[in-house]
């Protein structure tokens, strides 16, 4: 371990820059991705296991302090960011940056704003520039992982990213915030096996990493010390968590890469490491008039992917798949771009992933590994279909859908996002959608960023919406 471990670095970043220092791009896509990131969490409130975790944390973490967006049930700050946080996850729509294998707004979002809410009259310029110095965090620490992954970085890295912005919040001296990436290191978690299994531990997660990071601020603005050789100590965050990593190539980049103009909104709800084989199968479909013919016209469907795509999404297509399952498995994913042009929630519901004939072509796509040397890599993917016809095609995707080198129009996020509040477990009425829209866009003039939950929480009631069957 150096001297002084590079945490001190990125510390020194987060309490030395202020809203002056980020340039308009970065203020831009950090208002872009927040809209997105709330529409993403009041649509998984209707999402499988949602009422049960209010529940539990109306045990472990009971309070008044922070609402859970949608349902409205009031809890302490660290029990609403577990809730929230896991209805941004649960449905695979949350943003991500590639690069970095992290879903970068939904820790620092979930963690911050219940933060806010339990602290009140945080100013939205104030909490612009905490979430992009957490989103900038999170993303620098997974783009100097050069290991395939071993933790789920959502989990890990998002802690980090969510103790940056709410460090920067209360206002953390560097010391202070080594304190607290300490602490949250004490706190890590996220095991690959919940994506393995598809299990909604999964989501959950990435709310534990938003409760322990509250819990790691709390304990910094306490005066507790931690440990400080966070990422470069024998059993510090890349060594134990990650691996092979290069943090000296980051650290010349704070401050003048901003990983937050490096975002990718997620078009589809499902893992984003299916989306390119989407891309090319929604192209197949129209080029060779699948609309018309239907499932039964494909013989064969080869993906060939990078080694973490197939580590992420080559799963088996089961008879009796669930619901985080599905959303995670690109052969079922493929057969319903194929089948019906588009990928909905709707897919996902338990008649769709027993539909005999989605099932029957989704066991026609092959999903192999193409020997790219990038642990981290989520393109290039080249698809090919065979028709029984004779005819075929083949696409290459270099860049995804969503990706800033092919965005998604304005038109489409706020239609993503009108769409999302009306799938809430208490839909958001287009009234309060259109004043999340406004408040976002003006971000650095509200008064209090608290108050953008009252448009998520209709009517406030004191009980969640009833749960949905799991899928």
């Amino acid at each position: 371990m150096s001297a002084r471990d590079a945490i001190w670095r990125f510390a020194e970043h987060v309490a030395g820059t202020d809203y002056d220092d980020l340039p308009e791009s970065a203020a831009a896509a950090t208002r872009t991705f927040l809209l997105d990131t709330l529409g993403v969490g009041v649509a998984g409130s209707a999402g499988p296991w949602t009422r049960r975790l209010i529940e539990t944390q109306r045990l472990s973490c009971p309070g008044d302090q922070a609402r859970v967006w949608s349902h409205g049930a009031r809890l302490s700050a660290a029990g609403a960011a577990v809730c929230n946080a896991y209805q941004v996850h649960n449905g695979e729509f949350d943003c991500v940056h590639e690069g970095a294998v992290v879903h970068t707004f939904t820790v620092p979002v979930a963690a911050a704003l219940a933060w806010a809410e339990r602290t009140g009259e945080v100013g939205g310029r104030d909490f612009l520039t905490a979430l992009a110095l957490g989103v900038d965090v999170a993303c620098h620490l997974g783009v100097a992982s050069k290991s395939p992954l071993r933790f789920f970085r959502p989990a890990t890295a998002g802690a980090f990213g969510a103790v940056a912005a709410i460090g920067r919040l209360t206002g953390f001296d560097a010391a202070a915030l080594v304190n607290a990436f300490g602490a949250v290191l004490g706190q890590l978690s996220g095991t690959m096996q919940a994506h393995t299994e598809g299990s909604p531990l999964l989501g959950m997660q990435v709310g534990f990493s938003a409760r322990n990071a509250i819990v790691a601020c709390d304990m910094a603005a306490g005066g507790l010390a931690a440990p400080h050789g966070v990422l470069e100590g024998p059993f510090g965050f890349f060594p134990l968590f990650e691996g092979e990593h290069d943090l000296g190539a980051v650290l010349g980049q704070l401050g003048e890469t901003w990983r937050v103009t490096e975002v990718s909104h997620k078009p589809f709800p499902s893992g984003r490491a299916t989306h390119a084989v989407v891309d090319a199968c929604l192209g197949f479909r129209e080029r060779l008039g699948l609309d018309r013919a239907g499932g039964s016209a494909v013989e064969q469907v080869i993906a060939r992917v990078p080694p973490l795509v197939h580590h992420l999404v080559g799963r088996m297509v089961t008879d009796d798949m669930d619901v985080n399952y599905g959303r995670l498995c690109c052969r079922y994913v493929a057969a319903c771009a194929l089948l019906r042009g588009r990928i909905g929630p709707e897919d996902f519901r338990a008649d769709a992933m027993r539909d005999p004939d989605t099932l029957a072509l989704a066991r026609r796509v092959d999903v192999v590994v193409d020997g790219n040397p990038n642990p981290n890599a989520l393109v290039p993917v080249t698809v090919e279909i065979v028709l029984r016809d004779g005819r075929g095609a083949t696409e290459r995707v270099e860049v995804m859908y969503g990706h800033p080198a092919r965005p998604m129009t304005r038109g489409a996020q706020l239609e993503k996002f009108r769409r999302n509040c009306e799938a809430a477990a208490r839909p958001i009425s287009p009234e309060a959608a259109e004043r999340v829209i406004a408040a976002v866009a003006r971000l650095e003039s509200l008064p209090d960023v608290g108050a953008l939950v009252d448009d998520l929480v209709p009517g406030d009631p004191a009980e969640p919406a009833p749960e949905p069957p799991p899928g």
